[in-house]
């Protein structure tokens, strides 16, 4: 039960008890929490108490409101390898996740600018943008930058659900060789927010991507925004994953 005499909040104790009934498997993933009106009853305290508890677990990630239904434990998420080199739409056909993507923007010749972290700042590279979609909802907004000389041509390749990877190696016979990426916390513009169904203060994971190959370092720049309610976006260490 509660302590009325501890100095931890009530509501940060009865959020470590539905924590606790949660990883013990007392309420299962996807299964309805008791009502906020019931955890007063049950707990004796008031409604606002049991809702900034509740609250709490929201902003945790461990709870999903459902309007008119109730307040649920959100179910595990789906994890994505976001640092394989066999590339992002690879990652998710690994974990038998059938994913589509839609081109926003086709391939075309530009001159970068406005942007002095991307590695063409100040010059020429092919540009795309492109996104994809899990069961119907979009997940992942991709803005590809690519080097003009290495991959020459490469406008006149339809990306709509391929692999940028298996395309770099199918037809300029070239493999990564290594990378690095940059991640951060941020909203989006609202174009971009409508891309990906969110709104414009919703905080998304954006990565900044970085790819090298043999001959030619930052050969492939991209912005990446993922939506993290959706998925988690994980890095495995220990290296790179050639594949």
């Amino acid at each position: 039960m509660l302590n009325g005499e501890s100095p931890i909040p009530l509501y940060h104790q009865l959020a470590d008890i539905l924590l606790s009934k949660i990883r013990n498997g007392e309420y299962l993933p996807g299964t309805k929490i008791p009502s906020e009106h019931s955890l007063s009853k049950d707990y004796g305290i008031g409604r606002p108490t049991a809702r900034q508890a509740t609250d709490l677990l929201v902003r945790k990630g461990v709870l999903i409101r459902k309007r008119g239904s109730g307040t649920f434990v959100r179910a595990k998420q789906r994890e994505v390898d976001l640092l394989t080199l066999a590339g992002t739409i690879s990652s998710f056909h690994k974990k038998g996740i059938s994913i589509s993507t839609r081109i926003i923007n086709q391939t075309r010749l530009i001159s970068v600018g406005n942007d002095t972290e991307n590695p063409f700042f100040g010059s020429n590279a092919y540009f795309l943008s492109r996104v994809s979609y899990v069961e119907a909802a979009p997940i992942l907004l991709e803005d590809i930058y690519l080097h003009p000389t290495v991959f020459t041509h490469i406008d006149r390749i339809d990306f709509t659900d391929r692999s940028l990877s298996q395309i770099v190696e199918e037809q300029y016979y070239m493999r990564p060789t290594g990378g690095k990426q940059n991640f951060k916390i941020g909203c989006l513009i609202e174009k971009k927010a409508r891309v990906l169904a969110v709104s414009a203060d919703t905080p998304v994971l954006i990565v900044n991507r970085f790819i090298h190959f043999s001959k030619v370092k930052n050969a492939i720049y991209s912005d990446l925004f993922c939506r993290t309610d959706r998925f988690v976006f994980s890095q495995t260490l220990g290296g790179f994953e050639n594949e």
